[in-house]
C-alpha cells in the first residue's frame, strides 16, 4: 500500500477551516522540534511541556488568521514559541524560583568523579553563557545545533538571508570563544 505523500498547503488550508485532524497532522509534525526549542531555551522539561502546549493552542486558535508570507509554516510556530518563552523569561525573573526535582545528571560508574565534576561546570558555564546571548543568537545556536537546520532554513525562519545568517553564526560563536577564553585565564589567574 502506498503512503500518502505530506502537501502541507492542503493541510494547512483544512485546518485553517477548523479541521482538527489536520491541526493534529501538523502537531505531530512539528511538537518534537517546538519542545526542544523551548526545552533549550528554558532548561526546564516541566515548563518546556507546558509552553509547548501553549504553542499549539495559541496556533490552533489562531490557524484561521494564518497567512503564507513565503516562509515555512513552523516559523510561525517559532515566533509564537519565541514570544511565549520571552514573557516566561520575564514573569520568572519577577519571581525567583528553585525546583527541587530538577535533580543532576548521575555520572556512570566508569567516570571518575573528578572528570564529571569538571564536565559538569563546563557545561553549566558554557549554557550560562549562551542563555546571556542575546535572543536571537541563542534562537539561530538552537535552530542550528539542536534542529540541525541549513543556515537557508534558519535564514527562512528568522526573516535573514543566507548570508546574514552565517556572519551572526560566526560572530556568535567568536564571542563565545572569546568568553570562554577570558573565563579560563581568570580561572588559571586565581
Amino acid at each position: 500500500m502506498a503512503e500518502l505523500e505530506y502537501n502541507e498547503e492542503d493541510v494547512l488550508k483544512n485546518a485553517s477551516l477548523g479541521d482538527h485532524d489536520a491541526f493534529g497532522q501538523l502537531y505531530e509534525r512539528y511538537v518534537e522540534r517546538i519542545f526542544n526549542y523551548v526545552y533549550y531555551r528554558t532548561g526546564n522539561a516541566r515548563d518546556a511541556e507546558d509552553l509547548t502546549a501553549r504553542v499549539f493552542q495559541r496556533a490552533m486558535n489562531h490557524i484561521k488568521n494564518y497567512t503564507d508570507r513565503g516562509a515555512p509554516f513552523s516559523a510561525w510556530l517559532y515566533r509564537i514559541a519565541h514570544n511565549l518563552v520571552a514573557n516566561w523569561h520575564r514573569d520568572r525573573s519577577r519571581k525567583q524560583e528553585i525546583p527541587l526535582d530538577d535533580l543532576p545528571i548521575l555520572p556512570s560508574k566508569d567516570d571518575h568523579p573528578e572528570k564529571t565534576l569538571v564536565r559538569s561546570q563546563e557545561q553549566e558555564a558554557l549554557l550560562r553563557m549562551i542563555r546571556a546571548l542575546p535572543s536571537e543568537r541563542q534562537n539561530l545556536l538552537i535552530l542550528k545545533f539542536v534542529e540541525n537546520m541549513s543556515n537557508a532554513e534558519i535564514g527562512a525562519m528568522m526573516g535573514r538571508s543566507e548570508g546574514a545568517v552565517k556572519s551572526l553564526y560566526h560572530r556568535t560563536l567568536l564571542a563565545l570563544r572569546e568568553q570562554l577564553e577570558s573565563q579560563s585565564l581568570n580561572l588559571e589567574g586565581e
